[in-house]
């Protein structure tokens, strides 16, 4: 029997809710499969540690995470609990970097029409991946202290040869899974280290011949995001335009409840939903959890457990078949907890 070690990071606001679902979920398909075990250890990390011990990440906690073999992480931040330099804490981003995890993978599904702002968009129409690099571009300088008296403060767009070269090979790899195109998204006709970006592109391009590419600016890629999604197969850009259009993409499907995601590197991994921690609504019983376990199906992938990973994703393609079964952020009724139950029920 295979086991894996799995760290669980609740973190903040509706975190420790969704993850817990998660988890009944993991538990269920782990015991139906056979052949593998999961073994848990809840960590405490974000804003809601920062309040209690002084550290959002402590070193102990980090140097911990060390050991496991995939992370689950519900949500991290509060809105009032910020440093003196006016930012949110964000221990997830610390995690990216710290521990090299430079692949975020952001799928973006659409399982029924109705769930969708844009008209006449068939159940699996909208199906795309967005490679974000998730360790250098904008965010590069993000914790370099900065003096707001002085009238100008900036943040530098860092890329890198080996750091692009690297996601570039990531996002041809995830193509070759699936229909075999790939859009570079860039701002390459103004930004020269968007232009560096392409470059790149382009060269190691040449290595995945059987990959059809396109080069789309940012501001354009923006608009056929809502005009003709189906257009994208798989993604690749910089790591603030990938923050940015992984939301306008989470709209087109249903909302940010139903965007999984996945950081990783070569030895690290962290899977978790791409929602904030809406503390308004925490510990109500309302959040939708469906992210959370589209994540643990990446993680279950990432673990080499593709079965099981499968079986999570036929089950939310059945529960979402029916129109009526959804939590309140998408129009409906059900409690997270009734959300779970219909996927737990519509597992094999």
């Amino acid at each position: 029997m295979k086991s894996f070690r799995i760290a669980l990071l609740p973190g903040d606001g509706i975190g420790p809710d969704v993850v817990a679902e998660a988890v009944r979920v993991l538990d269920r398909v782990v015991h139906g499969t056979g052949g593998l075990a999961l073994v848990y250890e809840e960590l405490a990390v974000g804003a809601c540690e920062f309040l209690r011990h002084g550290d959002p990440l402590p070193p102990a906690t980090f140097d911990r995470l060390r050991e496991f073999d995939a992370i689950l992480l519900g949500a991290m931040g509060l809105p009032g609990v910020r440093w003196p330099s006016g930012i949110e804490m964000t221990p997830q981003l610390d995690l990216r970097e710290r521990l090299d995890l430079y692949c975020g993978l952001r799928p973006i599904y659409l399982f029924h029409p109705l769930d969708s702002p844009l008209r006449d968009r068939a159940a699996g129409s909208i199906d795309f991946m967005l490679v974000r690099e998730s360790t250098e571009g904008l965010f590069s300088t993000r914790l370099r202290p900065a003096d707001a008296s002085s009238g100008c403060v900036e943040d530098t767009m860092r890329i890198t040869r080996n750091g692009a070269e690297r996601v570039i090979r990531a996002a041809f790899r995830q193509a070759m899974q699936r229909r075999k195109r790939l859009t570079l998204v860039d701002k390459a006709n103004v930004l020269p280290s968007m232009a560096f970006f392409r470059q790149v592109f382009d060269e190691v391009a040449a290595e995945f011949t059987a990959v059809a590419t396109d080069r789309v600016y940012v501001d354009a890629a923006s608009l056929y995001l809502v005009q003709r999604p189906e257009m994208f197969d798989v993604m690749v850009t910089e790591n603030m335009f990938g923050d940015i259009l992984s939301d306008l993409a989470a709209g087109l499907v249903g909302g940010m409840g139903m965007a999984p995601s996945a950081d990783i590197g070569d030895r690290y991994a962290v899977f978790q939903p791409s929602h904030g921690s809406a503390p308004d609504i925490a510990g109500k019983g309302i959040a939708n959890p469906v992210a959370t376990i589209l994540s643990a199906a990446m993680m279950l992938e990432w673990l080499h457990a593709g079965e099981a990973a499968a079986q999570i994703r036929v089950a939310v393609r059945k529960v979402f078949a029916d129109r009526t079964a959804r939590t309140r952020d998408m129009g409906g009724s059900l409690s997270t907890t009734d959300m779970t139950d219909a996927i737990i029920s519509a597992l094999p």
